[in-house]
This record gives structure tokens, sequence and C-alpha cells, in this order.
């Protein structure tokens, strides 16, 4: 018999049935009204999710992708941007904007730790030249499970002219975020994330401020160029061939992100999340972050001591079926990521957690038997009462 497999992981995520289908619907012509119609229903319903107004472009490519065009776009060589990273995504930020020729200035906070609001008001407080033309900041850092206070983040660039250039790919759908209350100018997403479609779209919303970089922007650009991007989508079509499957089913997600709410939907990450965390600590394993700052879409667990964490993994996977993320870089067989985003629901946490229970007991760990299912039922039933 074929095992049920339960792909626990922040991204790509599992992909709801109806989704599914509409993966398969049959191919129409990207420079027709039929294309026109399916991506003004598209663009409506991303920005419902990205809470804004602002034009919101979509790129046939991984959320890497999103986060190149956000640097290619916006930042000429040799001028100076600051980045606030707190993990390996902040990082890749870092190296995108170097390989573009921006000047880099990092700001490192520890890998499992937030950044500091108070830091970046100070560092832009000292930069009376106004050098700084971007400030980079994750969202949601999916290698820790940290979530970073972006609306605090955000108020402490002040007045500062800096773009506020923000990676959402992990965070966006899952934790709340306002791209035009909170003043951001640019805002990149990833399509096998919360959206629940498979891999192969990103999206950026762009201010009025960033639309005013990109045209002033030296940076050589040819399929990136956002701005043949927004020429093309005022006409319905986009400058080079569309990732039509792709297209069709984040049509349907959309209308399933507006059957649920948007509201809703937060609070259930926010419910798995805690489930998660709960379970967890119960089985008697350590947690990476502190929950003030813990992530609604991934949880990072720390082996315990004498146990791989890729060993955990591996039993998981070839004996239950539960897929979850290993550590990066520093982080390599050191943690486990459990992700609890998308098309996911409570059943999907008390089954990891069962096999999670008896994976740790099949590596020699002396798990609190039963307490990690049990302690998850609690979250969940405390969140109906």
């Amino acid at each position: 018999m074929e095992e049920k497999q339960y792909l626990m992981l922040p991204g790509p995520t599992p992909v709801p049935p109806r989704v599914l289908r509409a993966l398969a619907k049959p191919m129409i012509n990207h420079r027709g009204p039929e294309f026109k119609t399916l991506l003004s229903e598209i663009t409506a319903g991303l920005k419902e999710v990205f809470r804004t107004e602002n034009d919101i472009i979509i790129y046939p490519s991984a959320g890497t992708g999103g986060m190149e065009a956000a640097v290619a776009n916006f930042i000429s060589p040799g001028e100076k941007v600051l980045v606030v990273s707190i993990g390996n995504f902040g990082d890749r930020f870092a190296e995108i904007a170097r390989r573009f020729g921006a000047r880099v200035e990092k700001m490192d906070f520890a890998w499992g730790t937030a950044a500091d609001p108070a830091a970046l008001e100070e560092r832009l407080k000292e930069d009376k030249d106004k050098e700084i033309k971007a400030v980079f900041v994750t969202h949601n850092e999916t290698s820790t499970g940290v979530t970073n206070d972006l609306k605090a983040l955000r108020k402490a660039a002040g007045e500062h002219p800096a773009l506020f250039i923000v990676d959402s790919v992990s965070g966006l759908g899952a934790m709340e975020l306002e791209t035009d209350g909170w003043n951001l100018d640019v805002v990149v997403a990833g399509s096998q994330k919360s959206f629940m479609i498979p891999p192969g779209l990103s999206f950026i919303a762009v201010s009025r401020r960033a639309w005013e970089a990109a045209e002033k922007c030296t940076n050589a650009r040819y399929y990136w160029d956002i701005r043949e991007a927004r020429k093309y989508a005022e006409k319905g079509q986009t400058p080079y061939t569309p990732a039509l499957p792709q297209l069709t089913a984040l049509a349907e997600s959309l209308r399933m992100i507006k059957e649920e709410g948007l509201p809703r939907i937060i609070a259930r990450h926010r419910r798995l999340r805690d489930m998660v965390r709960a379970g967890v600590r119960a089985l008697g394993l350590e947690l990476l972050v502190k929950d003030e700052i813990a992530s609604n879409a991934v949880t990072a667990v720390c082996a315990p001591a004498g146990i791989e964490a890729d060993a955990i993994r591996r039993l998981l996977r070839e004996r239950y079926g539960v897929i979850v993320a290993g550590g990066q870089n520093k982080l390599k067989n050191k943690i486990f990521r459990i992700g609890h985003l998308g098309y996911v629901c409570e059943t999907d946490i008390l089954a990891t957690l069962a096999a999670l229970e008896m994976a740790l007991i099949g590596c020699g760990f002396k798990a609190n038997l039963g307490q990690g299912v049990r302690a998850a039922q609690e979250v969940a039933l405390a969140a109906t009462q």
C-alpha cells in the first residue's frame, strides 16, 4: 500500500485538490481577451492579500527571482544599500545586491533572533548625507523561523528617504502585513508558500516612490525590467510568455483565500504555530526561537544532544511519510524545521507530532509519551471555546 505523505515544509507547500484541477485547464492565448480577464482577476486578488492599492507585477520565477527583480530595478550600480539580515535569506538579499554592483552594508543579527528597530533607527540617523538608497528587510526568515516586527522596523526608518524593500516570500498570507498602512515601498512574495500553488511565480508590490527609482535606475535589465512589465500589464498582458498553469491555479487559490477570509487565515496559521510549539515542548525538545518572535509559517526545532537532526528527518520520511526541512548553513544538522503554512490543518499537525514522537524514540530519545499530541490538542480546543 502506498503511504500518505505529509509535506510539512516551509515551501513548497501542499496544493489543494481544486487548485490541482485548475492547473490542468487548457492553454489559452496569452495575448487574447481570456488572459486579460484572468490577469485582471489575479491582480485584484493579490492586492487584497498584499493590502495595497499599489501596482503588483507577476514574474514567472521562484521567490529569489522576485528578490533579484527588487534589486535590479531599484538600485543602480555604486549606490549604497543597507541590508538587515537575521539569517540565510537576509544574507541572500545582500549577495544579490553585491552582484548588481551596489555598495552593501549589512546589519547582522544572531540567527534565531529578530532585528532591533532601535539599531536600525540609530544607523539611519547616522546617515547624514542620505547615502543609503534602500533598506532591505526580511519579513519572515524561513531558515530560523523568526518573524521580524516589520511595522516597527518601518517606523524606525522614519523620514529617511531610502526605499524600504521587503522579502515576504514566506510571510505574506500567513501573518499580518499592511503594504500601504505600513508605507512599504517594495514587497516580494512567492507562489509556493501560503498561496498554495506550485513554485514558479513571484509577486512584487511597487509604490509610487519605487516607480520613480525604477525610472532612474541604470542597472542592466531585460527579462526583469519592471517598466516593461507594467507597460504590458496595462493592456492585460505580460512582456514574455507567462506560466499559464500557475496563473490559472493562482486564480483558484485566491478564490479560496477570499472564501476563508484573510483574518481567519492568519488566525489559523497562528493556531497551527502554537500547536506545533506546544507539542514540541511537551515532547521534551527545545525550540530555536522565543515565542514573541516565532513565525506563523515555520518552526525550528533543536535536535536533542547526541542525535543528529538529519537522522530524525530521515526516520520521519522513510518510516512515517512526514517530510520536514533541515537546517541551513550554520544550523545544518542542528535543527529541523516544521512548516505549517498554506493548505495545512490541525490534523496535519497532530499526525506530524505523533510521527515525531515515534521517530525520536527510534533515534534513542526518551520522548514524553503521548504528551506532544495532547498539548497540541489542548491548544486547538482552546481556540474553539
